[in-house]
């Protein structure tokens, strides 16, 4: 019998669940691009394809798709997808900020955070399509940021629909259980016709940080410690109702 990993779905049902859209809808959706400016969406700027670890559980490694809007020179927000293709699903949102951002916030905060100068430097951090030489200058400022990233839908274990509360993402490293998979890796490159191996060689010369904080990437300095959320009933905070 067929599982349904709790959402009343059967294991082999389409994700998410539900009827597909008739033509009406269709053309409701067709009128509002028309109508409406969609403004936040259209600033969305670059596609990244890289590789994220749970937290809680890096067994687990999904490759994941940014479509990153650049909001000024030290803060950029991405939404976070499982494929580029035209079924993917939005699976998260990561938060990108400069060091020099990273800097000022409390360490407990920190500790959430994530580097990027390894996945840049070895040629994990790809821009699809986009010559490397044009990509360069946004590279370089990559390996110096830090990220948080929040998984809301972890399609990777077959969840039909967004289940339970978000999952802290890690970022790749060159040691230990942060190393990636090559054959997540292999996959990745032949689907683009890239080679991570020629783009790691390619970024010899990108500077990486003078100092990486070591509040960021938790793991690396408290013997593989993460982080995980659970939910709790709680006191809700009230009003008095409007008269």
């Amino acid at each position: 019998m067929a599982g349904t990993n709790g959402t009343g779905a059967q294991a082999g049902d389409e994700i998410p669940p539900g009827k597909r859209m008739n033509m009406e809808q269709h053309m409701l959706d067709k009128g509002a691009q028309m109508l409406q400016s969609l403004k936040p969406i259209k600033q969305m700027s670059q596609h990244a394809c890289t590789f994220a670890l749970y937290s809680h559980d890096t067994t687990r490694q999904i490759e994941t798709h940014h479509y990153i809007t650049r909001l000024n020179q030290d803060f950029l927000q991405c939404a976070v997808y499982d494929t580029d293709d035209c079924t993917g699903h939005l699976i998260g949102v990561e938060y990108i900020v400069s060091d020099r951002i990273f800097e000022t916030l409390l360490p407990d905060e920190q500790k959430l955070w994530h580097s990027h100068a390894y996945e840049v430097k070895s040629g994990l951090w790809a821009n699809p399509r986009v010559p490397e030489m044009v990509a360069r200058p946004e590279l370089e400022n990559i390996a110096k940021t830090y990220g948080k990233f929040w998984c809301t839908w972890q399609t990777d274990r077959g969840d039909k629909l967004p289940m339970g509360p978000p999952a802290l993402m890690m970022s790749p490293q060159g040691v230990g259980i942060g190393i990636v998979d090559p054959v997540l890796v292999q996959k990745r490159d032949e689907k683009y016709n890239i080679s991570s191996d020629a783009l790691k060689t390619a970024r010899v010369e990108i500077a990486e940080p003078e100092w990486l904080n070591p509040q960021a990437d938790y793991w690396k300095q408290h013997k593989d410690k993460g982080f995980c959320i659970d939910v709790e009933t709680t006191e809700m905070k009230t009003r008095a109702p409007f008269p």
